[in-house]
């Protein structure tokens, strides 16, 4: 039999060149050759299985279209599933037919079998496939759910004591009764939010009621609203789970939770801030598998991601990445150190806060309190002789001297800004106070992005855009003949909104010599963004275009995130 390689380049599912580059970011990541194509983005998760399962003879099922009778997943216990990454699909005379993603883990195989004390036949799905229908069959502790829990307080009765006080004083009052019913809701709350994959989840008290919500894939979600009357204890209960100070109620707090949910590890950030009506809390969800991305995956066009990959191996200068709060600028930046992260190479980083932990890498973060800033930070890191450094965010004109200076000297300096575009930055940092000269001198490439979200792949089908949207983009009918449309149906995989997931949309502006001369200059803006356009730069606005032609995402996502050019 054909090895999986020479079988997958058989099926024109890779060429040999892809699968060399799968092979060795595989030996350096520890992980198997067909998940590194699938991290490379060269084929999905369900074409390797596929490929795998025609390949070694087994049965292959798409898990978002079958229901699994609740008698056959009371076969095997929540924990066991999870713990293995397996799920029962059926039973016929005492065989248990259960699906995997790795028909190679004979020992997961034989303990199940005698877990389970019955014959085991193998059946083969996605790792993702195959979690998503455990929280869908487990996932609900008795049927119950969040939403159904938020029901049976607002429908009954249950009185959490209130002080009415000028103060607020109400928010804090937990009742011991109140405790264990708001425990419960805490814990469902967040699970929910991590099996519908959301990025952060607001507790926001009005005069009259609570407004949860969930932020998935970048936008604000609307859950049932708990009665005014549980606040308190709502809150009580986060800031207890974070260390936070239950008794202060009059200025901001910041804490974390580290919970695991649905087999993963999670951290949880936690913001408190007073407002009118009482505190708002957000906590946002880390999640460690989001920053396990490689460069090729971002979104990067051919053309930028080759210079992306050409600049980020260069041996000194700096990297800016720039966009709004929440537009990918940390996973970006992440990418490109798990690119560059070798036994050879020290890399130190300076973070507020450190978000994530990243093996193999010093990371710091910054302490205000102490004096521990950006540039004291920098100052110091140098003297630990690092080849490449990451400042968090360039704030101030100390900070973007200290990694001007850093850069000068021999270093490779990753760091982000807040600006729209990416000429944007080049006279960004010269309002600081940096002179032109050092700006032209030192930064060697700027890259602006935004987050547009994926039509889900389940439901994706063929769409004609209306001619006036087509008009509105400035898609011109010779890219309509080369294009692809398509829109999101609706369904189970993505929760009826028709995306899943989301995608970099990018500007890449490297510093050429006519726009260093320019930045020397000190040009405006339009000036930089008119050369560096001459020179071939792809707007976001324009890679974003060209994600709607090829069918990824669509034509309101793109007015959603980008505006167009002119």
């Amino acid at each position: 039999m054909a090895d999986l390689g020479e079988y997958l380049v058989q099926h024109r599912l890779v060429s040999n060149e892809q699968w060399a580059e799968a092979k060795e970011l595989a030996s350096s990541q520890n992980i198997k050759p067909h998940d590194a194509i699938v991290q490379l983005g060269y084929a999905s998760s369900e074409q390797i299985m596929k490929a795998i399962a025609e390949r070694e003879g087994y049965e292959f099922f798409e898990l978002s279209n079958v229901a699994i009778p609740p008698s056959v997943v009371e076969l095997v216990s929540e924990s066991v599933a999870r713990e293995n990454a397996v799920i029962p699909l059926a039973e016929e005379d005492g065989v248990l037919k259960v699906l995997v993603s790795d028909p190679q883990d004979f020992e997961t195989i034989d303990k199940l079998q005698f877990i389970l004390n019955r014959k085991i036949e193998i059946a083969l799905s996605t790792r993702e496939s195959i979690l998503e229908a455990i929280n869908r069959n487990y996932g609900q502790i008795g049927d119950e759910s969040a939403d159904s829990m938020l029901q049976e307080f607002t429908d009954t009765a249950i009185d959490f004591t209130e002080t009415e006080e000028s103060d607020g004083a109400d928010e804090d009052e937990s009742v011991d009764e109140a405790s264990a019913p708001i425990v419960r809701l805490v814990q469902l709350m967040i699970g929910e939010a991590v099996q519908l994959r959301a990025s952060d989840i607001h507790v926001e008290p009005f005069a009259d009621r609570v407004r949860i919500r969930y932020r998935i894939d970048g936008v604000l979600i609307e859950r049932d609203s708990p009665p005014r009357r549980l606040l308190g204890a709502l809150l009580s209960r986060i800031k207890i789970l974070a260390k936070m100070d239950i008794a202060e109620r009059r200025r901001s707090q910041d804490g974390r939770i580290k919970i695991t949910a649905s087999g993963k590890e999670l951290d949880l950030r936690v913001s408190m801030l007073p407002t009118s009506h009482g505190q708002s809390c957000v906590m946002r969800l880390l999640d460690k598998d989001n920053i396990k991305v490689g460069v090729r995956q971002l979104g990067l066009g051919e053309r930028d991601f080759r210079i992306f990959r050409g600049l980020i191996r260069r041996p000194n200068g700096i990297l800016l990445v720039t966009g709004p709060t929440g537009s990918g600028k940390t996973t970006t930046l992440y990418a490109a150190l798990n690119q560059l992260n070798r036994p050879d190479r020290k890399i130190i980083t300076a973070e507020d806060p450190v978000e994530y932990y990243l093996p193999g890498i010093n990371q710091v973060e910054v302490k205000h309190s102490i004096g521990l800033d950006f540039a004291s930070i920098i100052r110091s890191m140098l003297r630990q002789a690092p080849n490449v450094i990451l400042v968090g965010e360039m704030r101030d004109y100390e900070t973007a001297s200290m990694g001007i200076q850093a850069s000068l000297t021999g270093h490779l300096v990753f760091s982000t800004l807040h600006t729209n575009d990416a000429p944007g930055a080049v006279t960004r940092m010269v309002d600081m106070g940096v002179p032109g000269y050092l700006v032209a001198g030192s930064v060697i490439g700027i890259l602006a992005q935004r987050l547009v979200r994926v039509i889900c792949s389940k439901c994706k089908q063929p769409d004609t855009p209306p001619d006036r949207d087509l008009e509105a983009a400035g898609i011109t009918p010779e890219m309509v003949a080369g294009a692809t449309f398509m829109k999101g149906r609706g369904c189970s995989h993505c929760g009826d909104k028709g995306y899943r997931g989301r995608l970099g949309v990018f500007e890449l502006m490297p510093m050429s010599a006519k726009i260093r001369e320019l930045t020397f200059q000190g040009a405006s803006t339009q000036d930089i963004r008119r050369e560096a356009i001459g020179l071939g730069m792809t707007t976001i606005y324009d890679d974003a275009i060209s994600k709607v032609c090829s069918g990824i995402t669509t034509i309101e996502e793109v007015f959603r995130v980008a505006k167009k050019n002119g």
